[in-house]
């Protein structure tokens, strides 16, 4: 086969591109589409043993034993305007075992310049000729970036089609289509603009710039120059434009019906395991692209790195995901289970279908609503049938957009009863954080209120729109129709946010049966009758109401703010339905205290409140001394907090009483025991240190986190078992004790340390109102320092604290030493004053000691004093 003349030779990249060993590169030559022989470049873990005659291999060869065999291999493609440089961390980070070949494409990156126009067909069959001369054997996985994915993907249909081993796709922000009814992105038109291509990527290099500025933190400069090795004069940039051109905009385009023929052949990788992972930010590959391959490839696993853009193997882990996904064929998760057989979560509004008890009660002011288990029923059902003649179907994902009270247990409910899967976004989370929530869920309707509405479209959220003033209108056309088809246990039933106090808030997905469970065990653990009347100022929990059989009522407050409950709504919501039971984050709980004086001489309010027998509280650690205050107002009560988090609750609890006999005897906050059908093992990593991260194991436990499978699996990595993310330990009576989060452990030089056992020393201080313990500087040689708000606290951006406080807070966290868990000595380094401290926006109680941390190590560097 003749050979003809390159423009340029394809060439190794010189030394000193970061994150490059010149020990992968390799120079390989291959026909191309049209039979001539061509030059690639690319980078292979296994150059060494890898070596063909006409493989010029001129870097020194790396140790043999450094590298075995594989047993498989990772075919890596880039885009447009990268190189094999890209996937870097995947050959960095890859096993012994495990072979990644990154390939140059032809006229890209150091591989050979042909001055050849290749259209997205001659490039998938490029590929295929390079693999053939590569002689690839075993299993073999794709990996593809940007427009590197049609040609990969092309290349792995063809690959399958003629019998190779196609072991798994992994996809990172790419597409094989324009969804019907969107505009292609914005940067690709601007780009094709006449006049503007060959300037912006042939004769300048903005069309890469702009590829950088996507990425938000900014690349590091030496990042950024490893992109542009390659593409430093313009004739090496002919491509660039080459591949912008070759995008399909319209089906006239000469690629059109190679990229319809890639879309069209994912159906044949049915049964082929696939992988998306995705920076939702990206200004090209938006999510848009993602649904869209997720409805091509619906068996596909997927996660979302939140903030990441278009370079989001710079952005986030990347490769640990993928090697992590390889190792799949060890299932990890829960245990396989006799689950019992429980009833429909809407199996009391049955049964009480026929009788005049309250279901949900509604304040605001002075107003108050109600309607009856059998009016509830009634709704619940007629507005399943109806949302079903306006196309909701069983498994479509409905957003829920509406505050507490009467429309959103009847669209809960009937969205149950129908089988869609409802998507709760607390509207505490903010715009931004309710936008980034919606985006994730990819809801394919959104029920609201009018300003909620008004936001999705501002905001443009995903869904179909129907507003609560359209409900009366669709129940009384479900009157008319046969009951939809009720889901099974196993069906999705919600996708819950988490409130995002420890990073992006999460979806966490529940099934039928896991929330049964959760009704059972709560009905259970507190003994809860029909007797029972609840008034929650924790809205998602008083959703369980119905579910329970019992009377509920949210008070009249703000429920994106729990602090604003006030002692006089507690009062009037507790006499308004004859509560029993109180449900309220500390927050809330804090303020009732602080506005008692409003229930004055409110014969009827305090009155309603004796008659309540249980007060409930969780979402950060609880005070005894505050359920002690509060007790005052309630003496029949008896006070518990139970312990859980969005992914599991509850998992143990604790009573007043038992909370004082503990006392400070160990580190942390004892949060009892777990409870019947509940697990609890401490993970033995930091047994030298006294504590381990939380793992439980119960019926009502999470399915997984939705579009985010490597924190899923990161969370179950120990097979049956939900890794929480806080650290504790178990003592001798079986009582758990919590003492912080993973990331918050302070990794100091004489031990690892863990925050709340400091934080309650120093609100033992009469002056301070909470505190938070960080490490500062660097891992294995942090100090501790306390960050404190004070009750009448300085309006200052930051400052350390006057001698006098100092010591008490020093003093109180000495006593640790002297009288309680403390095995050594801990120095506070220093205790600084905030006028705030950040808080979680649900429960307004859990501390961002990230975000503190961060804060504090500015103040102590003297630099500029953000706003924490």
């Amino acid at each position: 086969m003749s050979s003809s003349p390159a423009l340029e030779s394809a060439q190794k990249p010189p030394e000193g591109i970061v994150g490059l060993d010149p020990a992968w590169s390799r120079l390989v030559k291959a026909p191309d589409h049209q039979g001539q022989e061509r030059t690639w470049h690319l980078l292979d873990t296994h150059a060494a043993l890898s070596a063909a005659p006409d493989t010029d291999i001129t870097a020194e060869a790396p140790d043999p034993g450094r590298r075995s065999q594989p047993t498989l291999t990772l075919l890596c493609v880039h885009g447009n305007p990268s190189w094999s440089f890209l996937w870097r961390k995947l050959l960095q980070q890859a096993p012994a075992d495990v072979r990644v070949i990154a390939v140059d494409q032809l006229d890209m990156g150091f591989s050979e310049r042909s001055g050849v126009v290749r259209r997205l067909q001659n490039r998938i069959d490029d590929l295929i000729e390079l693999s053939a001369a590569l002689e690839l054997a075993g299993p073999v996985f794709v990996v593809a970036h940007d427009w590197g994915g049609p040609v990969a993907l092309g290349w792995a249909e063809q690959h399958k089609r003629s019998g190779g081993d196609l072991a798994g796709v992994v996809l990172t922000n790419t597409a094989v289509s324009q969804p019907e009814g969107s505009a292609a992105p914005a940067v690709i038109r601007a780009t094709r603009t006449k006049g503007v291509l060959r300037q912006a990527t042939v004769n300048t290099t903005a069309f890469i710039h702009a590829a950088f500025e996507m990425s938000r933190p900014r690349l590091d400069p030496e990042v950024r120059a490893g992109f542009l090795a390659p593409y430093r004069t313009s004739g090496r940039r002919e491509a660039i434009a080459d591949f912008v051109q070759d995008i399909p905009l319209d089906p006239a385009h000469p690629s059109a019906p190679a990229l319809a023929a890639v879309a069209d052949g994912l159906a044949e990788l049915h049964d082929v395991p696939v992988l998306l992972l995705w920076g939702p930010s990206d200004l090209v590959f938006s999510d848009l692209y993602l649904h869209d391959l997720e409805r091509r490839l619906p068996h596909a696993d997927v996660h979302r790195f939140v903030g990441a853009s278009h370079f989001v193997q710079e952005q986030a882990d990347v490769a640990g995901a993928v090697f992590a996904w390889l190792d799949r064929a060890n299932p990890v998760g829960q245990a396989e289970t006799t689950r019992v057989e429980r009833a429909p979560l809407w199996s009391e509004l049955d049964r009480l279908a026929h009788g005049d008890r309250p279901a949900v009660v509604e304040l605001d002011g002075d107003e108050t609503s109600s309607i009856t288990f059998s009016g509830l029923q009634q709704r619940v059902r007629a507005l399943a049938a109806g949302l079903a003649g306006r196309g909701v179907q069983h498994r479509d994902r409905v957003a829920i957009l509406i505050p507490p009270g009467i429309d959103l247990t009847v669209v809960l409910y009937a969205c149950w009863r129908m089988g869609a899967v409802t998507v709760l976004v607390d509207s505490g989370l903010g715009p931004r954080n309710m936008s980034r929530a919606l985006a994730s869920a990819n809801p394919d309707h959104l029920i609201g209120i009018p300003r909620a509405l008004a936001a999705a479209r501002t905001l443009r959220w995903p869904g179909e729109r129907i507003g609560v003033g359209d409900l009366a209108a669709i129940e009384g056309e479900g009157t008319k129709r046969s009951d939809p088809p009720t889901p099974t246990a196993d069906d999705l039933a919600a996708v819950v946010f988490t409130s995002g106090s420890t990073g992006p808030s999460k979806g966490v997905i529940y099934r039928h049966h896991q929330l049964q469970a959760q009704r059972d065990l709560l009905a259970d653990l507190y003994q809860i009758t029909a007797d029972d009347r609840l008034v929650a100022a924790f809205a998602p929990f008083a959703l369980y109401g119905p579910a329970l059989g019992i009377t509920s009522a949210v008070p009249d407050m703000d429920v994106t703010r729990p602090g604003s409950l006030t002692a006089a709504a507690l009062g009037a919501a507790v006499e308004a339905v004859g509560a029993t039971l109180i449900f309220a984050s500390p927050a809330a709980l804090v303020n009732v205290l602080t506005t008692e004086h409003e229930l004055g001489l409110n014969v009827e309010h305090r009155r309603s409140l004796r008659g309540v027998r249980l007060l409930l509280s969780a979402g950060a650690p609880v005070h005894a001394d505050l359920l002690e205050s509060l007790l005052a107002l309630m003496p029949n009560a008896e006070a518990h907090t139970p312990y859980g988090m969005t992914e599991v609750l509850p998992v143990s609890d604790i009573s007043l009483t038992e909370l004082r006999e503990r006392g400070g005897e160990q580190m942390g906050v004892c949060v009892g025991r777990p409870r019947a059908g509940v697990s609890v093992s401490i993970d033995q990593d930091n047994a030298d240190d006294g504590f381990g991260e939380i793992l439980v194991q119960a019926d009502h436990v999470k399915e997984g986190y939705d579009r985010l499978w490597y924190t899923e699996h990161l969370a179950s990595r120990t097979a049956g078992w939900h890794r929480t993310g806080d650290v504790g330990h178990i003592d001798a009576d079986g009582y758990l004790w919590v003492e912080g989060r993973v990331e918050h452990v302070i990794h100091a030089a004489s031990a690892l340390l863990t925050p709340i056992s400091f934080e309650q020393a120093a609100e033992s201080v009469p002056s301070v109102r909470r505190a938070a313990a960080v490490g500062v500087g660097p891992e294995g040689a942090q100090v501790v320092v306390l960050v404190v708000e004070l009750d009448d606290g300085p309006r200052l951006r930051g400052c350390l604290a006057d001698g006098v406080l100092a010591s008490e807070v020093r003093a109180a966290v000495a006593r640790l030493d002297a009288d309680g868990p403390l095995s050594h000595p801990v120095d506070v380094a220093a205790v600084i004053v905030a006028p705030k401290l950040p808080v979680d926006r649900r429960h307004n109680s859990k501390i961002d000691r990230t975000e503190i941390a961060h804060w504090a190590s500015r103040v102590l560097a003297g630099g500029r004093i953000r706003r924490l």
